[in-house]
């Protein structure tokens, strides 16, 4: 490959021999502009893209210097503000510090000629600032907050409850907002009875819900169509069918689409989930009902949109589902990820343990019932 041809090099952003009016601030911009397109031609999503470049600018205003500038301590620095004034979680600041290390090996790489081009024009060039030695270690693959569970089964029943009162007291009262409160309930209900992640849910169509031949009973309702699953980096949405497991389901699917949702004015809207204003709702709105509904049950800031998940997948196992099974539903990959997921409860545990003790206390009469004809 020829020098100056790839798409982030230099030489396609820069003109040889045009001065520049301010040319360290648009150096700087035009590497911006290179990394950018190195990374979509990955085939990186454009927010990845976005994100990473904010965290650089971000990075570069804090240390108040242009990359060929930049220095390890600045970094060390940097990090260390980011823990202990913002208090930001590990992931996070991992994240941040690996959008620098990123933006570092582009701006170093050869192919890419902007080492020499700043060495020409500023007579330094940048360097790798990020290193093993001044930044966390990943050391293992679940570093959610500590805090982060699934519902009891208890609060679960209670929280699905005080979805269903509240959408009565606003009807009661003769308001709209009965509408979007429904829509919202059968979105809990629905992210629960699938395992779905927020964006999963949120994106689902009328058109994904459909029959499983195997699952008779459930009717219209017998699996749900992921199309926007986690993607992995570099590719698109994921997608899987999930088969419905629980007989409420079906009714709450149908009172739904069948009842409610025309009531919207959702003629030539796809969305399961239609918005008053757009398409579809919006994440911001599920965390603030999600958050005013959890406050008003005074449940513990531990359970967020994402416990609907997790317990979907924990109390699978408590009541004895195949592990494999649960894994291909909630599409991870390797059953260590869907381990993480399970969080079983107490009672769960009691039980297994009564079980196991009750088949050696029996294993135990028995063979001693077999030695007594001979005693």
């Amino acid at each position: 490959m020829v020098f100056g041809t790839v798409p982030g090099a230099a030489r396609l952003h820069l003109v040889d021999g045009v001065a520049l009016l301010r040319p360290e601030e648009q150096v700087f911009s035009v590497i911006l502009k290179g990394f950018a397109n190195q990374q979509l031609v990955r085939n990186l999503a454009r927010s990845t893209v976005e994100g990473r470049e904010n965290t650089v600018k971000a990075f570069t205003a804090y240390v108040n210097a242009f990359p060929w500038q930049w220095t390890p301590a600045m970094v060390d620095e940097w990090l260390g503000d980011l823990r202990s004034l913002r208090d930001l979680k590990r992931s996070t600041i991992r994240s941040y510090s690996e959008a620098v290390r990123a933006f570092c090996h582009f701006a170093t790489d050869p192919l890419y000629e902007w080492a020499a081009t700043c060495e020409e024009r500023f007579g330094t060039h940048p360097v790798q600032v990020v290193h093993e030695w001044n930044t966390a270690v990943h050391v293992q693959e679940n570093e959610s907050d500590a805090k982060k569970r699934p519902f009891t089964k208890a609060e679960l029943h209670a929280f699905f409850s005080y979805c269903d009162d509240e959408v009565a007291r606003i009807r009661a009262f003769g308001r709209k907002g009965w509408l979007p409160a429904f829509r919202d309930a059968t979105l809990f209900k629905t992210a629960y009875s699938y395992g779905t992640r927020r964006n999963e849910t949120r994106m689902l169509d009328a058109a994904d819900f459909g029959r499983n031949p195997h699952g008779a009973e459930f009717g219209e309702y017998g699996r749900c169509q992921v199309r926007f699953g986690k993607a992995k980096k570099g590719s698109p949405p994921k997608r899987r069918s999930v088969l419905t497991v629980f007989d409420w389901t079906p009714d709450v699917l149908d009172e739904w689409f069948t009842e409610v949702r025309p009531l919207l004015g959702t003629d030539g809207n796809p969305a399961a989930w239609p918005s008053e204003r757009g398409l579809r709702i919006g994440c911001q709105r599920l965390n603030s009902r999600f958050v005013a509904y959890r406050e008003a049950l005074g449940l513990d800031d531990g359970l967020d949109f994402h416990s609907f998940r997790r317990s979907y997948v924990t109390h699978l196992i408590e009541d004895g589902w195949d592990p494999r099974f649960v894994q291909e539903q909630v599409g991870h990959e390797h059953a260590s990820t869907t381990a993480i997921y399970t969080c079983v409860g107490s009672d769960f545990r009691t039980r297994t343990l009564r079980r196991h003790l009750d088949a050696t206390i029996a294993a135990a009469l028995e063979s001693q019932n077999g030695r007594l004809p001979n005693a």
